[in-house]
């Protein structure tokens, strides 16, 4: 399914307000939308909430072979879903654009930038190291998918712990979380992706633009850093021409919402582990009652309870009786519904009586024999007699028949007179 294109009024009403540096929800040019992070039951699991844009990360390992020409590495593997649910322009099972252009975003912001230790991940060199696998489900799109599925990823990697392992000569075993502690991975910085959008070739800027202003705009810039101002990644899309001035001004806006994001991702860290070792609800059991994951909320509507039951009692004494307006069914049979029988009709035809339909029904007769009257003559070769339309008695060579009839006729007459002398001699 296409994206519903806006309307020519909707464009020049978006490139207006950005001229005039007015946003639609509100936010000023360089303000970056609501961030929630919040954290699942398992280790590894996290939500984030960009505004109305809502991503879920999920990180998962599992021991494999290592690559040929790393044998001392683990490996890092990173899959975008964009699936309808986050909006109906995705479809289900297909690649397309959009998620590729993620996919390598997303990799040349983490695993590209060093930001985890691979070879920490390594259990027997040549042979097994720990794959860790980071699986992004968008949820809800309302712009600027790159940065809120960069935030989720980098949280669920701090947020989780690979079983332990012992090795004994070749055998490599795996503990459960019941025998020994998790471990977290070895991350040195954690980089963070801020989208710049520009409009009129560049002459205007926004940061953090939603699903609209991604509509109208002329060009793209994405810029990876982390809180020690260090670029990891950068790439412009849309095919407009930067100055050195505008990548700079985008590069010292952008360490600032780092630092910003960074902090906050700590905090949800922190939290989120004070909650698990004071034993109190944590992850998806805390989020689901106070509405943090579902994509629609309404606010509560304070509603009086206290005289319900009088209330409702007066109005069901004090209610007036309707007039009924239609018959009741009757049901002759099992099965069969039949609505006014036997009731006077009220479509203002009149109903046959029993004489008339005998009438009516003799008259059908009459004609029906006039008719066969005419195909006797018309059809000198075939006679046809019928009674009804279904039984028809069809008798062919009428000629031999006559011949018949003549002599029964004349073997009759001749019986007569000797008959008659009988009589005469009695």
């Amino acid at each position: 399914m296409k994206e519903t294109p806006l309307s020519n009024c909707e464009r020049d009403f978006l490139l207006k307000a950005i001229q005039e540096k007015k946003r639609l929800d509100g936010r000023q040019t360089y303000d970056y939308r609501k961030l929630k992070i919040m954290f699942g039951t398992d280790f590894g699991c996290c939500f984030v909430e960009l505004g109305k844009t809502r991503v879920m990360a999920q990180v998962s390992c599992e021991l494999v072979a290592p690559k040929e020409n790393r044998p001392n590495e683990g490996i890092m593997f990173f899959n975008i879903e964009l699936s309808p649910m986050a909006s109906p322009a995705f479809e289900q099972g297909r690649q397309s654009e959009l998620s590729v252009k993620l996919n390598r975003q997303l990799e040349r912001c983490l695993r590209n930038s060093k930001c985890i230790d691979l070879e920490s991940l390594c259990v027997v060199s040549g042979e097994k190291v720990w794959q860790i696998r980071v699986d992004v489900h968008m949820l809800n799109h309302d712009g600027n998918l790159m940065d809120a599925a960069s935030i989720a990823a980098i949280a669920s990697l701090c947020h989780f712990r690979r079983p332990d392992v012992g090795i004994q000569g070749d055998e490599v075993t795996v503990y459960s979380p019941n025998e020994r502690d998790p471990i977290p991975l070895s991350i040195y910085h954690m980089p963070i992706s801020v989208s710049f959008a520009f409009f009129q070739q560049g002459t205007y800027l926004l940061v953090d633009p939603c699903e609209r202003e991604e509509r109208v705009m002329d060009g793209l810039l994405m810029i990876a850093m982390n809180k020690h101002r260090e670029i990891c990644s950068i790439q412009s899309s849309g095919g407009i021409m930067l100055l050195k001035e505008q990548v700079m001004r985008c590069s010292k806006i952008a360490s600032v919402k780092v630092s910003e994001i960074t902090k906050l991702i700590m905090k949800a860290l922190e939290n989120d582990k004070t909650a698990r070792k004071a034993g109190g609800k944590c992850g998806f059991a805390e989020s689901m009652p106070q509405e943090r994951i579902t994509a629609l909320k309404k606010d509560e509507t304070a509603v009086e309870m206290t005289d319900v039951t009088e209330r409702a009692n007066d109005i069901v004494l004090n209610a007036e009786v309707l007039p009924q307006t239609s018959q009741s069914l009757l049901v002759p049979l099992p099965g069969m519904g039949q609505v006014g029988k036997d009731l006077p009709n009220s479509w203002g035809i009149e109903e046959y009586d029993q004489d008339e339909e005998e009438a009516f029904n003799s008259d059908e007769d009459k004609q029906t024999t006039m008719e066969v009257g005419e195909k006797q003559k018309a059809h000198e070769d075939v006679v046809e007699i019928s009674d009804s339309e279904e039984d028809e008695v069809v008798i062919l060579q009428p000629e031999a028949m006559d011949k018949a009839h003549k002599k029964t006729s004349s073997s009759s007459h001749l019986k007569e007179p000797a008959a008659s002398k009988k009589r005469h001699r009695k």
